[in-house]
């Protein structure tokens, strides 16, 4: 009896611990269940209850000692079941995150591949986006949630100087009924205009080194300031159909992208076989070399990924250090150069779109509209980017394709003085 007495005393004593013991045994079950539900797998622990404990009152002490020994583990694998549900959590949170994305990520990184029957083979091409930082830039991750759709849309720079031609530029994206474009401007005139004019814009915040030039810079130094500028709207997961201002829509162009590659843009031709005649080489006189027309640095299609990146990254940093230098030169270099000793070339996927759905105004003059079965073929876009009079063929581009007036073209020269 008195033994017994003894051990109620060493449990009053331990009645304190054993009560918070008790609670802290019920929270883990509590979160042993929710583990449990998550996994499909029934937790194994099996705790004694609270009533059960409180009746051991007159149990052996090598029984208490036990108890406590109960207890203790009980707490560790507690903290372990609470540790197991919040990574479960957080796996449950970044797989609705990256749900959208999960297919393509799994198309490029996935597991390895076992070669199909001849002429069955294709190349993976398609380079998964990166992770959104939208602390790269509140401000703007705001309006192209708004502004974007499918998280893409139609970029343009403009300052005062162009105003005139930004004007005719989102009067035809509006005609046509392209909700998802953005001005960037460069200055506090364009900004109000458009405001004025019910155009989606966006001023950045103040940058000595982008404002000297966008405000009073010529048509190729604001064209290089893109680069910058577009790094921004990548970052924050957006893909951008990138456009200078004296470009005519006449189709929605978001219906006629393929977004396989990187890069996708518009140029004069595809390329051919250019053989080179040295007659001193003898037999070996015809070398064989491939000429491939540049791609048009004023109007592509620019995915967010990394090669995207670095390839927006190596054209500012080229014409920052050289500021006379032409920035689509630049921007064709670093797209197209191979590596070799001493030079890391890009790789990143590209993509020629259709010169003739993509088209520039040489094409359209020269060739085009001379030829009755083209004339009929009605562009998604003409850039006139060929002529130095872009304002006065714009307005022409719109009579002959829109307002349907056959002659409008006529009586321009194939080329510009």
């Amino acid at each position: 009896m008195a033994g017994c007495r003894r051990d109620a005393l060493l449990l009053t004593r331990d009645k304190g611990q054993s009560s918070v013991g008790s609670r802290i045994v019920v929270t883990g079950v509590l979160f042993g269940c929710i583990f449990a539900l998550f996994t499909g797998v029934p937790t194994p622990l099996h705790i004694p209850s609270p009533s059960k404990m409180v009746s051991s009152a007159c149990k052996s002490p090598e029984q208490v000692n036990a108890l406590k020994v109960d207890i203790l583990s009980a707490k560790e694998k507690n903290s372990e079941l609470k540790k197991q549900v919040k990574d479960l959590m957080e796996k449950l949170r970044l797989a609705e995150q990256g749900k959208g994305h999960a297919q393509e990520q799994f198309v490029v990184l996935g597991e390895s591949h076992k070669a199909g029957p001849f002429g069955t083979v294709k190349g993976l091409r398609t380079n998964p986006p990166v992770i959104p930082d939208e602390s790269v830039n509140p401000r703007l991750a705001k309006i192209l949630g708004e502004v974007a759709i499918y998280k893409e849309l139609i970029v343009a720079l403009a300052n005062s100087n162009v105003k005139e031609m930004l004007q005719l530029w989102f009067t035809n994206i509006k005609r046509v009924g392209i909700p998802n474009y953005l001005v960037v401007a460069l200055d506090d005139n364009i900004e109000e205009f458009c405001k004025s004019n019910d155009v989606p814009v966006y001023r950045r915040d103040p940058d000595q080194g982008v404002d000297v030039v966008g405000k009073s810079g010529g048509s190729h130094a604001v064209s290089g300031l893109k680069f910058r500028i577009l790094r921004e709207f990548l970052q924050l997961g957006y893909s951008v159909l990138l456009s200078d201002v004296d470009i005519v829509y006449l189709q929605n162009p978001f219906d006629y992208l393929y977004r396989d590659s990187d890069v996708e843009s518009m140029s004069d031709a595809y390329g051919y076989n250019d053989v080179f005649d040295e007659p001193s080489m003898g037999w070996a006189r015809y070398a064989h070399t491939m000429r491939i027309w540049v791609s048009n640095s004023g109007f592509f299609y620019i995915r967010p990924t990394l090669p995207s990146m670095e390839l927006l990254d190596r054209v500012a940093t080229r014409l920052s250090k050289d500021p006379k230098s032409w920035d689509q030169a630049v921007f064709n270099e670093e797209l197209f150069f191979p590596s070799h000793p001493g030079y890391d070339g890009l790789h990143a996927a590209k993509r020629t779109m259709d010169m003739y759905l993509f088209m520039n105004s040489m094409v359209l003059f020269k060739t085009v509209r001379k030829d009755a079965k083209l004339k009929k073929l009605k562009p998604v876009i003409v850039h006139v980017n060929y002529h130095h009079d872009k304002f006065a063929r714009m307005k022409a581009i719109v009579e002959f394709y829109a307002n349907g007036k056959q002659d409008s073209l006529d009586h321009f020269p194939d080329g510009s003085d």
